[in-house]
């Protein structure tokens, strides 16, 4: 099962397919065996299409009906059902929600049986992704549930958790919420133990940014062993987006209190994954990235011994100070590095301004042929 698109696949091998009106007809019989059928199938074409999505919503309230039934053959297709019906699907998710379907899926996270759990998991994910709802998922106590999740759940449902927990995060008054679940230390453990470059280490680095905004999410980071190391190895070898929360969160932390933090974060080994993205990240890396390393140095303000405030000086002047000759050779490296790349764009750039400054381009009076013949 693929809970990371939230899509499931899958129906009754056996029983022939159903049309839309066929289903709609099963699903409002009342008899319990039709509307599992009507479930199955509604899982089946709602799989891609979202033509059928809009066509089957009406099966929405008996759907979340089902939920509520106590038999794991009504429960496990309808609430599969409901999450492909929310898939892409804006007037799905509310109406879902509308419907009361809050309630059994939260019961459903706290299951023994870890694959209903993780289907529930994968639902609030979806639902999680629209706005109306959020107040709704918050309200009914799904976030301290969702970091129990992120702690001791299936690795598939830790990975549909931290997306839930980060949609909820963009809705203002829910921070200071997930904070209070403490969810700092397993999303470390998800962050060490998640491929770099994954949508998973995205999604865990762009949530750290948020709680790094307040003074226990620092102090939560500071305390986990390896946390800043997580983040810096993100900053490292992560996607480009997952590279701007990382930085940004770093910065973040500086700016808080650039005594108490520069020091854990230089001891990382941060300066190389720094110098990269001065030149490879997005612009907002970038920029980041140049501030943060002014920051690092030994006095984040421009120096009055002569010297250029370049970003080269600012580096040399942090590497002067780094302890073990790996990292500061490491970081010499890359300075030389960065120094070739910034000389070669910026070549580029110069050969690419004479290309397209052609004489055809210039006022008609610069050119001294045209000057003289008046």
């Amino acid at each position: 099962m693929d809970t990371s698109s939230g899509v499931v696949g899958g129906s009754s091998a056996a029983a022939p397919h159903l049309s839309v009106y066929q289903v709609l007809d099963f699903i409002q019989s009342n008899d319990p065996d039709l509307m599992i059928r009507a479930a199955q199938e509604i899982r089946r074409l709602t799989k891609t299409s979202q033509r059928c999505r809009r066509q089957l919503s009406p099966a929405v309230p008996q759907l979340v009906s089902m939920l509520r039934v106590d038999s794991l053959a009504s429960t496990e297709p309808a609430l599969l059902a409901l999450l492909n019906l929310a898939v892409k699907d804006e007037k799905n998710k509310i109406s879902i929600v509308a419907a009361g379907a809050l309630d059994p899926i939260i019961t459903f996270l706290h299951s023994e049986n870890t694959t209903l759990q993780e289907h529930a998991t994968a639902s609030l994910l979806t639902l999680s992704a629209s706005s109306a709802n959020k107040p709704t998922i918050t309200a009914s106590g799904a976030i301290p549930i969702l970091v129990d999740i992120l702690d001791i759940g299936t690795p598939q449902a830790k990975v549909d958790a931290v997306m839930a927990l980060y949609n909820l995060s963009t809705h203002s008054d829910n921070i200071t919420l997930i904070l209070e679940a403490d969810p700092i230390p397993p999303i470390i453990d998800l962050l060490k133990t998640c491929k770099k470059s994954s949508k998973t280490a995205e999604k865990c680095t762009a949530l750290l940014e948020s709680l790094i905004n307040f003074d226990e999410g620092r102090n939560a980071l500071i305390s986990e062993d390896g946390g800043v190391l997580a983040v810096v190895e993100v900053l490292e070898s992560g996607s480009l987006q997952s590279r701007e929360h990382a930085v940004g969160a770093l910065l973040k932390m500086c700016e808080a209190d650039r005594c108490k933090y520069r020091d854990p974060i230089l001891k990382e080994g941060v300066i190389p994954g720094l110098l990269e993205l001065t030149v490879q990240g997005t612009p907002k890396s970038q920029n980041k990235a140049q501030v943060l390393l002014r920051l690092l140095r030994d006095s984040p303000y421009p120096r009055s011994d002569f010297q250029p405030d370049t970003l080269e000086n600012i580096v040399c002047n942090i590497i002067s100070q780094m302890d073990g000759e790996e990292q500061s050779g490491k970081a010499k490296k890359m300075l030389a590095e960065m120094v070739q790349v910034s000389m070669e764009q910026s070549l580029r750039h110069l050969q690419q301004r004479a290309l397209v400054c052609t004489p055809s381009d210039l006022p008609i009076a610069s050119c001294p042929s045209q000057v003289s013949s008046k």
